[in-house]
């Protein structure tokens, strides 16, 4: 520790105001809010980041803070840490609360593009905590960042806020939506209704077909995260600035890896190659391009949803989803599919934050990737309200909607496309002079096949049953 610039961010000298104190960095001092656990490189970044007003997620700053507990037990482990200096840091790890999460990490998101900023808030404010409890001189560079640099912190935060977020909330809410789905299908099997192609009346399925296609989709979805996240379980820790280790431990990155595990309760393992943990972001656009496929499908979902509630008289008015609240400020009575709008809202939002870690993702120049914090906050945004999302539409839309069959039937009644059926009696061209007819004079396909073809009624009739066409291959009247 420099003689002339002590670490210590506990030490302050009270301005006259008694509202700030003064802090000292390698740049000179600055003032301080007296409350704040943070010092002078917090401070300058408050001060030269004022863009968003949005901070790190409190999920990434929590996943930061459980790299320092981990890095100063390692460290004790190797011997670069004496006993009771490691356990300071530790127990200002453990003792960090919520409300500490929201006050005391104020650096915006639109901050240095290596996560520098954030990096020594937590430093600092660990520091001081550190000091404060134990009476030891706890530096936030020497002690709490030892064998460390924010080159590969901040990638390593991304990768285990990302693995926890998708383990602990995303993949469970869409275990729900599936089971939520699934178990919707079973009670409705067996009511039929009008397929639609191009919005257009096609050949007919089954309400349960529909919705098995959703989960199935979803399942599809989860299977591609889960696929991923081996690939978030190899950490950047250890490489320190470019890729080399420099400063750090030859052992660190292994024991680190392990402690980490050990304390978060997740796999975890040092990168193959270091140097391309910290150049690129690679896995984080992968992950997001699984999150953005995720999110496709639930558009098209909520989108499905829309469609099959509106009316009630004037549009499908095949299901009515639960009235969750009034839809109009003017028009009494209007009920609208507000949880299926929500989750295409989030869904668009997914695919807009996928865009920014893309473009992100790019910005690897040579040893270090420059925009980190971004896409730490667009990442972890992604997550958390996909995983709300999910469970909101397994819940509040998909396990309350009711079916109204009579109006499923009645217009599957007059489907002309039934006549597909017909084809392989009597032709594509006479099915299509049926289907014509049928439309022109607005009357049900078998009425009008009884005039047009020789079949008999009976025969008509088991060859147009929707139900028997919902199962496909050729009908042979059998």
């Amino acid at each position: 520790m420099s003689d002339s610039l002590p670490e210590n961010p506990s030490t302050k000298s009270p301005d006259s105001s008694n509202d700030f104190r003064i802090e000292k960095d390698s740049l000179g001092e600055v003032r301080v809010p007296g409350r704040a656990r943070y010092g002078a490189q917090t401070q300058r970044a408050v001060d030269n980041f004022s863009v968003s007003g949005i901070p790190l997620p409190a999920d990434f700053l929590r996943a930061v803070v459980a790299i320092k507990k981990a890095a100063a037990e390692t460290n004790q482990h190797l011997g670069l840490l004496d006993k009771p200096m490691a356990a300071a840091i530790v127990n200002a790890c453990d003792q960090l609360s919520e409300e500490d999460i929201a006050e005391q990490f104020p650096v915006d998101v639109f901050q240095t593009g290596s996560g520098t900023s954030t990096n020594m808030n937590v430093n600092e404010v660990l520091a001081h905590m550190a000091s404060e409890q134990s009476g030891l001189e706890v530096g936030p560079n020497d002690h709490v960042n030892m064998c460390q640099s924010s080159n590969d912190v901040i990638p390593t935060a991304i990768h285990l806020s990302a693995l926890l977020g998708l383990q602990n909330k995303l993949l469970p809410a869409l275990l729900h939506l599936i089971e939520g789905i699934e178990e919707k299908a079973s009670s409705v099997e067996g009511v039929v209704k009008t397929g639609r192609t191009h919005l257009m009346d096609a050949v007919p399925i089954t309400l349960s077909q529909e919705l098995n296609a959703w989960a199935a989709q979803i399942r599809a979805c989860k299977t591609r995260i889960e696929d991923s996240l081996p690939r978030l379980e190899e950490l950047a820790q250890g490489g320190t600035a470019v890729g080399t280790g420099l400063n750090a431990h030859k052992d660190f990155a292994d024991f680190f890896a392990r402690r980490l595990s050990a304390d978060c309760g997740v796999s975890l393992r040092p990168a193959a190659n270091p140097f391309a943990a910290i150049a690129s972001q690679d896995t984080a656009v992968e992950i997001s391009g699984q999150l953005k496929t995720l999110a496709v499908a639930l558009m098209k979902i909520a989108n499905d949803l829309r469609w099959m509630n509106s009316g009630p008289l004037a549009g499908f008015g095949e299901i009515a989803l639960p009235a969750l609240q009034p839809g109009s400020s003017i028009m009494p009575g209007k009920v609208n599919p507000v949880i299926a709008e929500s989750v295409a809202m989030v869904a668009a939002k997914v695919m807009g934050n996928d865009t920014t870690i893309t473009v992100a993702g790019q910005s690897g120049n040579f040893q270090l990737n420059v925009m980190l914090p971004v896409i730490a906050c667009s990442l972890l945004e992604s997550i958390r309200i996909l995983a709300s999302s999910t469970r909101m539409l397994a819940d509040k839309a998909i396990a309350g909607f009711t079916v109204d069959d009579t109006k499923m039937q009645q217009a599957l009644a007059k489907n002309p496309i039934l006549v597909t059926a017909l084809n392989p009696v009597i032709g594509y061209t006479k099915a299509a002079e049926i289907a014509k007819a049928a439309y022109a004079s607005g009357r049900p396909v078998l009425d009008v096949a009884i005039e047009m073809t020789e079949l008999g009624e009976d025969e008509l009739k088991q060859l147009l049953d929707p139900a028997r066409l919902s199962q496909g291959g050729i009908i042979d009247g059998e």
